[in-house]
């Protein structure tokens, strides 16, 4: 565990999205910290509120409908929610960087790289259009973009999917940022490109000291480059703990069918084993625990109790009825 001061602390953050359906709870009760030079994966399926915690991070919920209902975001011991839009933009880009899911619809397509990536670094340090330029074409070429100078003039559909995604990168490292979130950074590239830019992220972070928080859904990634991993479903923390203990001794169902879905070469299974169901409406939970309509562990109480959140053993904490009665410690909601 890494024994260095928190650089980014959230506590209880709650998220929901206020809609003539029903009010969404997409985040609700997220708390973990992450250190300098630290890596933090953030993993689930589809609709458990990753990508969510990462835009209330960075402030960026649409309201209406979304709002921040409750919780405190801290970064350097400062909470985020009680900033202006005015003192955020000043954080954002420049202390705290995102990099989004799809370069292809992050990236402006009507404007060439150079007037992106210039236009930011304008924003946030003390330099005139050359000076940024200079320091646009030193990014390209930290990322592994060849030519550097000459493909500043092209526009992103001119740059393959990996290439993008190395401008994005670019893009949030342009002012030296002290926390880089990572939004299923590989996703839609295939394995070579998605391993180049892994050791980019974790090259990059050794050199600038940076904490990464990386969203992603592919247990391989968070095997590779995290060191604590949370996992979420339906809006919650179902487990927070060292990558190497989550990988070990998964407690809670949900991660455990996660990692059994992971295909292993040495497996004769011939199908693998998928988590029955689908995740709940976010509109309409179910009463008790979220999971345990699709929990082969579900006891009865189960449908009616919200798991505490606790800690099986150090710096391992679990939400899951299975564990309460043995807990050392019930952290408080």
């Amino acid at each position: 565990m890494n024994s260095k001061t928190p650089i980014l602390e959230v506590n209880q953050l709650h998220t929901h999205f206020f809609t003539k359906a029903g009010v969404v709870k997409a985040v609700d009760g997220v708390s973990f910290a992450i250190s300098p030079g630290e890596t933090l994966g953030i993993v689930g399926e589809s609709g458990s509120g990753k990508s969510i915690t990462a835009m209330s991070i960075m402030n960026l919920i649409p309201s209406p409908p979304g709002k921040i209902v409750d919780g405190e975001i801290l970064f350097k011991g400062e909470d985020l929610l009680k900033k202006s839009e005015k003192q955020m933009r000043k954080i954002r880009g420049k202390e705290i960087s995102m990099i989004f899911q799809d370069p292809m619809t992050s990236l402006n397509p009507v404007f060439t790289v150079e007037k992106q990536m210039v236009e930011t670094i304008l924003v946030h340090e003390r330099m005139n259009k050359k000076q940024a330029k200079e320091r646009a074409v030193e990014l390209l070429d930290l990322v592994g973009i060849p030519e550097a100078r000459g493909r500043l003039k092209n526009y992103p559909h001119e740059f393959s999917g990996g290439m993008r995604q190395r401008v994005m990168i670019a893009m949030a490292l342009a002012c030296n940022p002290e926390v880089l979130i990572a939004d299923e950074p590989t996703t839609a590239l295939d394995v070579t490109i998605q391993a180049q830019i892994l050791d980019l992220l974790a090259r990059l972070q050794k050199e600038l000291g940076m904490a990464i928080i990386m969203i992603t859904h592919d247990l391989g990634v968070v095997a590779e480059v995290c060191d604590r991993v949370m996992v979420m479903y339906a809006g919650k923390p179902v487990e927070y703990t060292e990558k190497n203990t989550l990988f070990e001794l998964p407690k809670h169902p949900y991660t455990v069918g996660l990692m059994n879905s992971i295909p292993r070469i040495a497996s004769k299974q011939e199908k693998l084993a998928a988590i029955e169901g689908l995740p709940p409406d976010l509109r309409a939970l179910p009463g008790g625990c979220s999971f345990a309509p699709r929990c082969s562990h579900a006891m009865e109480s189960c449908l009616s109790h919200d798991p505490a959140w606790t800690e099986q053993a150090a710096n391992h904490h679990v939400r899951c009825l299975l564990y309460e009665e043995d807990a050392e410690k019930v952290v408080s909601e």
